[in-house]
Protein backbone atom coordinates (compact mmCIF):
# COMPACT_ATOMS: atom_id res chain seq x y z
CA UNK A 1 0.00 0.00 0.00
CA UNK A 2 0.92 3.76 -0.50
CA UNK A 3 1.16 5.55 2.74
CA UNK A 4 1.51 9.65 2.92
CA UNK A 5 2.53 11.09 6.94
CA UNK A 6 2.92 14.61 7.65
CA UNK A 7 4.31 15.66 10.51
CA UNK A 8 5.41 19.39 11.12
CA UNK A 9 8.09 19.19 14.09
CA UNK A 10 10.80 17.07 15.99
CA UNK A 11 7.79 15.22 18.27
CA UNK A 12 6.16 13.90 15.27
CA UNK A 13 9.36 12.91 13.82
CA UNK A 14 10.00 10.40 16.36
CA UNK A 15 6.60 9.00 16.26
CA UNK A 16 6.19 9.03 12.70
CA UNK A 17 9.79 7.03 12.10
CA UNK A 18 8.05 4.60 14.90
CA UNK A 19 5.30 4.28 13.48
CA UNK A 20 7.09 3.59 9.54
CA UNK A 21 8.75 0.99 11.06
CA UNK A 22 6.22 -0.89 12.18
CA UNK A 23 4.31 -0.55 9.07
CA UNK A 24 7.18 -1.58 6.81
CA UNK A 25 7.41 -4.78 8.93
CA UNK A 26 3.33 -5.68 8.36
CA UNK A 27 3.42 -4.21 4.49
CA UNK A 28 6.90 -5.55 2.77
CA UNK A 29 5.14 -3.59 -0.31
CA UNK A 30 4.78 -0.55 1.64
CA UNK A 31 5.85 3.13 -0.19
CA UNK A 32 5.81 5.99 1.98
CA UNK A 33 6.11 9.47 1.05
CA UNK A 34 6.38 12.24 3.62
CA UNK A 35 6.86 15.56 5.66
CA UNK A 36 9.23 14.64 8.66
CA UNK A 37 12.79 14.87 9.83
CA UNK A 38 15.98 12.85 10.24
CA UNK A 39 14.28 9.92 12.55
CA UNK A 40 11.64 9.68 9.49
CA UNK A 41 13.84 9.29 6.59
CA UNK A 42 16.16 6.64 8.25
CA UNK A 43 13.00 4.21 8.19
CA UNK A 44 13.32 4.84 4.11
CA UNK A 45 10.40 6.04 2.30
CA UNK A 46 10.52 9.73 0.44
CA UNK A 47 11.14 13.02 2.04
CA UNK A 48 9.46 16.22 0.59
CA UNK A 49 10.19 18.78 3.54
CA UNK A 50 11.69 18.35 6.86
CA UNK A 51 9.62 20.00 9.17
CA UNK A 52 12.86 22.72 10.18
CA UNK A 53 10.96 24.36 6.97
CA UNK A 54 7.15 24.26 8.73
CA UNK A 55 7.57 24.96 12.27
CA UNK A 56 6.16 28.10 13.23
CA UNK A 57 5.34 29.20 16.74
CA UNK A 58 2.54 31.27 18.30
CA UNK A 59 0.04 33.58 16.48
CA UNK A 60 1.89 36.00 15.76
CA UNK A 61 4.80 34.14 14.71
CA UNK A 62 1.90 32.19 12.23
CA UNK A 63 0.86 35.42 10.85
CA UNK A 64 3.73 36.96 9.83
CA UNK A 65 4.87 33.89 8.23
CA UNK A 66 1.82 32.71 6.56
CA UNK A 67 2.83 33.46 3.11
CA UNK A 68 5.33 30.64 3.46
CA UNK A 69 2.73 28.64 4.89
CA UNK A 70 0.29 28.73 2.06
CA UNK A 71 2.51 27.86 -0.02
CA UNK A 72 3.63 24.79 1.95
CA UNK A 73 0.09 23.82 2.21
CA UNK A 74 -0.44 24.17 -1.89
CA UNK A 75 2.52 22.33 -2.59
CA UNK A 76 1.00 19.33 -0.23
CA UNK A 77 -2.51 19.44 -2.07
CA UNK A 78 -0.09 18.91 -5.29
CA UNK A 79 1.85 16.49 -3.89
CA UNK A 80 -1.04 13.79 -2.56
CA UNK A 81 -2.53 14.14 -5.24
CA UNK A 82 0.26 13.00 -7.54
CA UNK A 83 1.11 10.28 -5.45
CA UNK A 84 -2.33 8.76 -4.85
CA UNK A 85 -1.77 7.17 -1.39
CA UNK A 86 -4.02 4.83 0.35
CA UNK A 87 -4.54 6.55 3.38
CA UNK A 88 -3.20 9.84 4.50
CA UNK A 89 -1.86 9.64 8.50
CA UNK A 90 -1.44 12.63 9.59
CA UNK A 91 0.60 13.58 13.56
CA UNK A 92 -0.15 16.47 15.33
CA UNK A 93 0.07 19.59 13.53
CA UNK A 94 -3.47 20.44 13.58
CA UNK A 95 -3.22 24.25 11.53
CA UNK A 96 -1.64 22.25 8.84
CA UNK A 97 -2.95 18.86 8.84
CA UNK A 98 -6.52 19.74 8.87
CA UNK A 99 -6.82 21.80 6.07
CA UNK A 100 -5.03 18.92 4.48
CA UNK A 101 -7.63 16.47 5.98
CA UNK A 102 -10.12 18.41 4.84
CA UNK A 103 -8.68 18.76 0.86
CA UNK A 104 -8.17 15.23 1.31
CA UNK A 105 -11.56 13.69 2.10
CA UNK A 106 -13.01 15.74 -0.21
CA UNK A 107 -11.05 13.83 -3.08
CA UNK A 108 -11.62 11.01 -1.80
CA UNK A 109 -8.39 9.59 0.11
CA UNK A 110 -8.41 7.88 3.53
CA UNK A 111 -7.45 9.71 6.40
CA UNK A 112 -6.01 8.97 9.82
CA UNK A 113 -4.62 10.97 12.22
CA UNK A 114 -2.13 9.97 14.82
CA UNK A 115 -1.81 11.98 18.04
CA UNK A 116 -5.04 13.77 18.20
CA UNK A 117 -4.53 17.75 18.35
CA UNK A 118 -5.33 19.10 21.85
CA UNK A 119 -8.19 20.40 20.73
CA UNK A 120 -9.42 19.63 24.62
CA UNK A 121 -7.07 22.62 25.44
CA UNK A 122 -8.37 25.11 23.20
CA UNK A 123 -10.36 25.36 19.78
CA UNK A 124 -12.69 22.21 20.67
CA UNK A 125 -14.87 24.05 17.42
CA UNK A 126 -12.11 21.63 15.64
CA UNK A 127 -13.85 18.35 16.62
CA UNK A 128 -16.42 19.47 13.76
CA UNK A 129 -13.89 19.06 11.14
CA UNK A 130 -12.40 16.21 12.62
CA UNK A 131 -15.45 14.51 12.93
CA UNK A 132 -16.13 15.60 8.62
CA UNK A 133 -13.04 14.66 7.47
CA UNK A 134 -11.05 12.01 9.68
CA UNK A 135 -11.71 8.70 9.25
CA UNK A 136 -9.84 7.24 12.07
CA UNK A 137 -8.55 9.14 15.23
CA UNK A 138 -5.51 7.06 17.42
CA UNK A 139 -5.08 9.28 20.74
CA UNK A 140 -2.10 8.59 23.03
CA UNK A 141 -3.32 10.37 26.23
CA UNK A 142 -5.56 8.55 28.77
CA UNK A 143 -8.24 11.10 28.77
CA UNK A 144 -8.58 11.59 25.54
CA UNK A 145 -11.10 8.90 24.54
CA UNK A 146 -13.50 10.08 27.10
CA UNK A 147 -12.89 13.78 25.87
CA UNK A 148 -13.79 12.48 22.08
CA UNK A 149 -16.73 10.55 23.53
CA UNK A 150 -18.52 13.67 24.74
CA UNK A 151 -18.77 14.18 21.46
CA UNK A 152 -19.74 11.15 19.78
CA UNK A 153 -16.48 10.62 18.27
CA UNK A 154 -14.92 7.04 18.59
CA UNK A 155 -11.28 7.32 19.13
CA UNK A 156 -8.91 4.75 19.49
CA UNK A 157 -6.41 5.18 22.40
CA UNK A 158 -2.94 3.55 21.95
CA UNK A 159 -0.95 4.08 24.67
CA UNK A 160 2.23 6.62 24.43
CA UNK A 161 4.46 5.98 21.90
CA UNK A 162 7.07 7.76 23.99
CA UNK A 163 7.19 4.32 26.12
CA UNK A 164 8.48 2.87 23.52
CA UNK A 165 10.84 5.35 22.53
CA UNK A 166 12.39 5.27 25.97
CA UNK A 167 12.28 2.09 26.79
CA UNK A 168 14.31 0.95 23.36
CA UNK A 169 16.63 3.98 24.93
CA UNK A 170 17.53 2.82 28.15
CA UNK A 171 19.67 -0.04 28.46
CA UNK A 172 21.47 -1.58 31.44
CA UNK A 173 25.24 -0.81 30.52
CA UNK A 174 24.24 2.50 29.91
CA UNK A 175 27.18 4.94 31.98
CA UNK A 176 26.62 8.81 32.79
CA UNK A 177 30.80 9.16 33.35
CA UNK A 178 31.02 7.59 29.72
CA UNK A 179 28.60 10.32 28.32
CA UNK A 180 30.43 12.57 29.77
CA UNK A 181 33.34 11.49 28.31
CA UNK A 182 32.45 10.83 24.83
CA UNK A 183 31.11 14.41 24.65
CA UNK A 184 34.18 16.26 26.43
CA UNK A 185 32.01 16.94 29.81
CA UNK A 186 33.91 17.07 33.08
CA UNK A 187 32.64 15.62 36.49
CA UNK A 188 30.38 17.74 37.71
CA UNK A 189 26.47 16.38 38.19
CA UNK A 190 24.75 17.49 35.19
CA UNK A 191 21.36 20.23 35.32
CA UNK A 192 20.38 20.22 31.25
CA UNK A 193 18.64 22.32 29.41
CA UNK A 194 15.79 21.87 27.22
CA UNK A 195 14.83 25.13 25.48
CA UNK A 196 12.88 23.84 22.40
CA UNK A 197 13.72 23.11 19.05
CA UNK A 198 12.60 26.26 17.45
CA UNK A 199 14.76 29.55 17.24
CA UNK A 200 11.72 31.75 18.18
CA UNK A 201 11.68 29.96 21.74
CA UNK A 202 15.01 29.38 22.21
CA UNK A 203 15.92 32.49 21.98
CA UNK A 204 13.06 33.81 24.82
CA UNK A 205 13.75 30.78 26.65
CA UNK A 206 17.38 29.57 26.91
CA UNK A 207 18.36 33.16 27.80
CA UNK A 208 16.59 33.07 31.63
CA UNK A 209 17.70 29.18 31.56
CA UNK A 210 21.23 30.43 31.39
CA UNK A 211 20.73 33.72 34.08
CA UNK A 212 20.66 30.87 37.23
CA UNK A 213 24.16 29.35 36.14
CA UNK A 214 26.36 31.51 38.35
CA UNK A 215 24.54 30.38 41.19
CA UNK A 216 25.54 26.70 40.97
CA UNK A 217 29.55 26.40 40.27
CA UNK A 218 29.42 22.74 41.50
CA UNK A 219 27.00 21.58 38.50
CA UNK A 220 27.69 21.69 34.78
CA UNK A 221 24.59 23.10 33.18
CA UNK A 222 24.33 20.95 29.21
CA UNK A 223 22.31 22.38 26.52
CA UNK A 224 20.23 19.74 24.62
CA UNK A 225 20.85 21.09 21.26
CA UNK A 226 18.39 20.81 18.64
CA UNK A 227 19.64 18.71 15.13
CA UNK A 228 18.21 22.13 13.00
CA UNK A 229 19.53 24.53 14.89
CA UNK A 230 23.59 25.89 14.10
CA UNK A 231 26.18 25.73 16.99
CA UNK A 232 26.79 29.27 16.17
CA UNK A 233 23.20 29.92 17.21
CA UNK A 234 23.23 28.71 20.45
CA UNK A 235 26.92 30.14 21.62
CA UNK A 236 25.66 33.19 20.65
CA UNK A 237 23.35 32.97 23.50
CA UNK A 238 25.59 31.69 26.02
CA UNK A 239 28.75 33.36 27.32
CA UNK A 240 29.66 30.98 30.66
CA UNK A 241 32.18 28.42 30.53
CA UNK A 242 29.92 26.55 32.66
CA UNK A 243 27.95 26.06 29.95
CA UNK A 244 27.95 22.77 27.34
CA UNK A 245 25.97 21.77 24.24
CA UNK A 246 25.35 18.16 23.22
CA UNK A 247 23.52 17.48 19.65
CA UNK A 248 21.30 14.45 19.31
CA UNK A 249 21.51 13.05 22.22
CA UNK A 250 18.69 14.43 24.32
CA UNK A 251 18.13 10.85 25.75
CA UNK A 252 21.41 10.25 27.00
CA UNK A 253 21.11 13.67 28.41
CA UNK A 254 18.37 12.77 30.40
CA UNK A 255 19.38 9.82 31.76
CA UNK A 256 22.81 11.53 33.31
CA UNK A 257 21.04 14.60 34.53
CA UNK A 258 20.02 15.21 38.46
CA UNK A 259 17.37 17.75 37.44
CA UNK A 260 16.57 19.95 34.25
CA UNK A 261 15.04 22.83 32.75
CA UNK A 262 12.30 22.20 30.32
CA UNK A 263 10.79 23.77 27.81
CA UNK A 264 6.70 22.97 27.91
CA UNK A 265 5.49 20.66 25.28
CA UNK A 266 6.50 16.56 24.57
CA UNK A 267 9.80 17.42 26.46
CA UNK A 268 7.93 17.59 29.57
CA UNK A 269 7.00 14.61 29.85
CA UNK A 270 9.88 12.87 28.58
CA UNK A 271 11.94 14.07 31.19
CA UNK A 272 9.75 12.86 34.10
CA UNK A 273 9.48 9.10 32.49
CA UNK A 274 13.05 9.55 32.71
CA UNK A 275 12.46 9.91 36.32
CA UNK A 276 14.37 13.49 36.05
CA UNK A 277 13.16 16.07 38.69
CA UNK A 278 12.11 19.57 36.47
CA UNK A 279 11.22 23.18 36.14
CA UNK A 280 8.89 23.29 33.00
CA UNK A 281 9.38 26.62 31.53
CA UNK A 282 7.38 28.66 28.87
CA UNK A 283 8.07 31.72 27.94
CA UNK A 284 6.08 33.52 24.12
CA UNK A 285 5.73 36.43 22.20
CA UNK A 286 3.73 38.84 24.93
CA UNK A 287 0.26 39.07 21.97
CA UNK A 288 0.72 35.75 21.37
CA UNK A 289 0.30 34.72 25.08
CA UNK A 290 -2.40 37.50 25.78
CA UNK A 291 -3.87 35.61 22.42
CA UNK A 292 -3.22 32.26 24.45
CA UNK A 293 -4.30 32.93 27.98
CA UNK A 294 -7.99 34.05 26.74
CA UNK A 295 -8.45 31.31 24.59
CA UNK A 296 -6.99 28.11 26.35
CA UNK A 297 -9.21 26.48 28.86
CA UNK A 298 -6.45 23.94 30.42
CA UNK A 299 -5.50 24.55 34.02
CA UNK A 300 -1.74 23.48 32.91
CA UNK A 301 0.28 23.49 30.02
CA UNK A 302 2.79 20.55 30.83
CA UNK A 303 1.73 16.84 29.47
CA UNK A 304 2.89 15.72 33.06
CA UNK A 305 0.50 17.89 35.12
CA UNK A 306 -2.14 17.53 32.26
CA UNK A 307 -2.34 13.72 32.57
CA UNK A 308 -2.07 13.74 36.39
CA UNK A 309 -4.66 16.76 36.76
CA UNK A 310 -2.49 18.41 39.31
CA UNK A 311 0.75 20.31 39.54
CA UNK A 312 3.48 17.87 40.37
CA UNK A 313 5.82 19.63 38.32
CA UNK A 314 6.43 23.47 38.90
CA UNK A 315 5.43 25.50 35.54
CA UNK A 316 6.65 28.82 35.63
CA UNK A 317 5.16 31.30 32.77
CA UNK A 318 5.60 33.97 30.60
CA UNK A 319 6.24 36.65 33.44
CA UNK A 320 6.66 34.07 36.26
CA UNK A 321 9.37 32.52 34.08
CA UNK A 322 12.35 35.23 35.39
CA UNK A 323 15.92 34.37 37.23
CA UNK A 324 14.39 34.74 40.83
CA UNK A 325 11.57 32.63 40.20
CA UNK A 326 14.01 29.50 38.93
CA UNK A 327 16.63 29.63 41.02
CA UNK A 328 14.04 29.32 44.32
CA UNK A 329 12.57 26.10 42.05
CA UNK A 330 15.97 24.62 41.03
CA UNK A 331 16.87 24.44 44.49
CA UNK A 332 13.69 22.55 45.37
CA UNK A 333 14.10 20.05 42.89
CA UNK A 334 17.86 19.66 43.79
CA UNK A 335 17.98 20.50 47.88
CA UNK A 336 14.31 18.99 49.18
CA UNK A 337 14.53 15.58 50.04
CA UNK A 338 11.00 15.66 51.12
CA UNK A 339 9.77 17.25 47.55
CA UNK A 340 12.07 14.76 45.88
CA UNK A 341 10.53 11.70 47.08
CA UNK A 342 7.18 12.99 46.57
CA UNK A 343 7.89 13.65 43.38
CA UNK A 344 9.34 10.32 42.16
CA UNK A 345 5.76 9.06 43.64
CA UNK A 346 4.38 10.79 41.07
CA UNK A 347 6.18 10.00 38.48
CA UNK A 348 5.65 6.20 39.15
CA UNK A 349 1.60 7.07 39.04
CA UNK A 350 1.97 9.13 35.86
CA UNK A 351 4.25 5.60 34.53
CA UNK A 352 0.76 3.81 35.42
CA UNK A 353 -1.70 6.20 33.99
CA UNK A 354 -0.09 6.06 30.65
CA UNK A 355 -0.85 2.57 29.83
CA UNK A 356 1.74 -0.76 28.60
CA UNK A 357 4.64 0.14 26.00
CA UNK A 358 4.03 -0.90 22.62
CA UNK A 359 1.90 2.18 20.94
CA UNK A 360 3.98 2.35 17.84
CA UNK A 361 3.31 -1.39 16.84
CA UNK A 362 -0.46 -0.95 18.16
CA UNK A 363 -1.37 1.54 16.05
CA UNK A 364 0.44 0.34 12.90
CA UNK A 365 -1.51 -3.02 13.75
CA UNK A 366 -5.02 -1.34 14.02
CA UNK A 367 -4.29 1.27 10.74
CA UNK A 368 -2.80 -1.63 8.80
CA UNK A 369 -6.18 -3.76 10.01
CA UNK A 370 -8.58 -0.99 8.84
CA UNK A 371 -6.98 -0.40 5.92
CA UNK A 372 -7.88 -3.75 5.15
CA UNK A 373 -11.44 -3.67 5.25
CA UNK A 374 -12.24 -1.25 2.55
Amino acid sequence: MKYYIISGEASGDLHGSNLMKELLKLDKYAEIRFWGGDLMQKQGGVLVKHYKDLAFMGFLEVLLNIKTILKNIKICKKDVLKFNPDVLILIDYPGFNLRIAEFAKTNGFKVFYYISPQIWAWKQSRITKIKDFVDKMFVILPFEKDFYAKFNFDVDFVGNPLLDAINDHITPNFSAKDFALENNLDEKPIISLLPGSRKQEISKKLPIMLSVVKYYPDYQFVVAGAPSIDKNYYQDLISDNNVSIVYNKTYDLLQSSQAALVTSGTATLETALFGVPEVVCYKSNEISYQIAKKLIKIKYISLVNLIMDKEIVKELIQHELNEQNLKFELDKILYNKNHLTELSLNYKLLNQKLGNSGASKRVALLMFNYLQLV
